[in-house]
Formats: C-alpha cells, sequence, structure tokens
C-alpha cells in the first residue's frame, strides 16, 4: 500500500493522473489489520481515501493505476478514478467520495447477507468527519436493531480536512458513541497493525455468528495532506510526532526483533512490488480511454 501511494503521489505530480487524490500513506495498518480476517466473499464499503482498502482486500495494481488514469482497462473503465474504484468480484462494493455515503450501503450488505442466510460479514470505513453525519447515526442504529454481520470502521486521523475533532466532537473517543446502540465500542492504536488485527478478529467472528455489528475507532494519522497539493492547518509539530510512530517501521522492526523477517527477505518484497508498480504504470500509460460515445454506457445495473 504504500509503495503504491507512493508512486500515485508522483504520477500526480507529473500530470499524469486526472482529478486529485487522497493518499493513505500513514494509515496502512488499519485497512492491513482488519481485512485480513475477511473471505473474498465478504464485502468492504471504502472512502475518498480508498486505495489502502482496495490493495488489502486483493485489488491488482496494474487495473487500479490504470483507472487513477482514467484508462478503459481500469476496474471502472477509467470512469470512477482514484475515488470511486469497485470490484464486486472481490467484494469491494466501491469507494465514495460523499462523507458517510458508505455506512448504510455497508448496513444493507449487512441485511443482505443475513436475508440470504449466509456469514458473510462487511467492513465499513469511514473517517472521523463522517461520523457526525446523519447516516452515521441511521446506519449504525437500523445494524444494531436488526442485528447486522457489519463492522464499522472509523479511522480517526484526528482532522476533517481542516477540521480537527478537538473542534467537531464533545467526546474523547468516538467509539464511546457505540453505547448509544448497545453495541460493543473498542478503541485500538491505529498504528499498530497486530492491535487492529486482534479488534478486528473478534468483532468479524461475533459477526458471523450472528451477534451483530460493533464499532472500531482506530486513531491514525494521515502523513500527506487531505489531498494531493491541499491540506489544512495542521501544527508542524504534530506532524513530526506521529512520524515517529510510523506503523510500517514499527511493524518491519518488531518482525526483525522476532526473526520473523529477514533485512535480505525486506528487500527482497520491496523489489518485488516496486517491479509491479513499474508494470502497473506502462500497463496504464499504454491503455486506451474510454470512446467519448461510451459515457452513458454502465450508467444504470
Amino acid at each position: 500500500i504504500r509503495r503504491f501511494e507512493e508512486r500515485v503521489s508522483r504520477e500526480f505530480a507529473d500530470g499524469n493522473i486526472p482529478g486529485s487524490v487522497h493518499l493513505y500513506i500513514g494509515e496502512e495498518a488499519v485497512a492491513t489489520g482488519a481485512i485480513a480476517h475477511l473471505r473474498k466473499d465478504d464485502y468492504i464499503m471504502s472512502t475518498h481515501r480508498g486505495h489502502g482498502h482496495m490493495i488489502a482486500k486483493g485489488g491488482e495494481f496494474k487495473r487500479m493505476m490504470a483507472e487513477l488514469y482514467a484508462k478503459k482497462t481500469g476496474y471502472c473503465l477509467g470512469k470512477g478514478g482514484s475515488m470511486h474504484i469497485a470490484d464486486l468480484d472481490i467484494g469491494m462494493l466501491g469507494a465514495a467520495g460523499i462523507v458517510g455515503s458508505g455506512i448504510p450501503i455497508a448496513t444493507g450488505a449487512g441485511l443482505s447477507a443475513k436475508m440470504r442466510k449466509t456469514d458473510q460479514v462487511a467492513i465499513c470505513f469511514f473517517g472521523d468527519g463522517a461520523s457526525n453525519i446523519g447516516r452515521f447515526h441511521e446506519g449504525i442504529n437500523l445494524a444494531s436493531v436488526w442485528c447486522l454481520p457489519v463492522i464499522f470502521v472509523c479511522e480517526n486521523n484526528l482532522w476533517a480536512v481542516s477540521m480537527p475533532t478537538t473542534k467537531s466532537c464533545n467526546i474523547a473517543n468516538i467509539a464511546d458513541r457505540a453505547v448509544g446502540y448497545g453495541i460493543p465500542g473498542v478503541v485500538v492504536d491505529g498504528m499498530d497493525v497486530m492491535a487492529v488485527y486482534e479488534a478486528g478478529e473478534q468483532a468479524v467472528a461475533r459477526a458471523r455468528k450472528g451477534q451483530g455489528p460493533t464499532l472500531i475507532e482506530a486513531k491514525t494519522y494521515r502523513f500527506r495532506g487531505h489531498s494531493e497539493g491541499v491540506d489544512g492547518p495542521r501544527p508542524k509539530e504534530q506532524i513530526e510526532e506521529w512520524l515517529k510512530r510510523d506503523p510500517i517501521t514499527q511493524y518491519t522492526e518488531k518482525l526483525l526483533d522476532m526473526k520473523v523477517l529477514t533485512k535480505k527477505r525486506i528487500e527482497e518484497i520491496d523489489q518485488e512490488i516496486l517491479a509491479e508498480l513499474e508494470e502497473a504504470v506502462k500497463f496504464a500509460q499504454e491503455s486506451p480511454f474510454p470512446a467519448p460515445e461510451e459515457t452513458l454506457e454502465n450508467v444504470y445495473s
């Protein structure tokens, strides 16, 4: 996820990617830890900052990069771009540019699973800003009332564009709101992939058993601006403090200490990913744009 996002930043700066991009750099532990418990037929609902969710669910670099390039070989035929990538074949219901709009969609996916009597679950990702949207309260309340298999994951990165949570919420933890819906509320360190993994494991197991939803708040931080080239008034000191808690650096050091990985193997993995990214960019560059007459195709399902 980190390498993909770094390359996207580069391609955007070079003018190869139209529109805007919202990078997941710094928050990788949340998607990775939570989605690790899902099967291919389970669902996720993403946000405008959704590349990490897509990759964690099994998205392909080539089709993702082509979509960002607005090319016909992309996941949404080049019509969705960075903020709207979807792939129903892997359970990715879509990314949404409208804050909080994915919450009722995930609730609907949970209702579908319950009505079809499967043990599928849905994970819905959203930011701290979405926790103050009406859809948050309506979606979670309905999931609670109907005991639906949905895990609501709030990626609290402290800022909704330029609005700090200290000014938008009068509570210390967004997860505390779970009490109002009679469901578990869990706060985890969103910079620690194992902390997210363990919380996700319990929530997914609970949902599969028919015991209803869980609200997980992962306290995390985006290292880049709200979108590339755009940032709010985040204090420099705050950014520097969170950079010290880089989730990838922390976990790499842990795996080295545990002798699970070696520096040589880490370098090999990195080179494999960078090579795959080079292929993805080449694929995107060489792919055709959709024809103008295709604009009105795929509007309705």
